[in-house]
């Protein structure tokens, strides 16, 4: 259940594979105001969910296209 606090950020990615020496991934991994993340990388739009109480969209976006991917909200 999302609470007020608690976001849960979608997106769609063209990440085709998540490996654990990934520089997102450990920045993903990293990040102080992230709380969960995935990427489904079977789905045909490689979704990438993000719990985060803090960032909004824009900065996800900005942090997954830091590292060469498409990101885009979905809504």
């Amino acid at each position: 259940m999302e609470t007020d606090l608690q976001k849960i950020h979608v997106f769609k990615t063209d990440i085709a594979k998540i490996d654990s020496n990934c520089p997102m991934q450990q920045t993903l991994n990293n990040h102080s105001d992230i709380q969960e993340w995935s990427v489904d990388c079977e789905d045909v739009d490689r979704v990438l969910r993000v719990v985060s109480e803090k960032l909004n969209p824009n900065a996800i976006i900005s942090i997954v296209t830091e590292f060469g991917h498409e990101c885009q909200e979905l809504l």
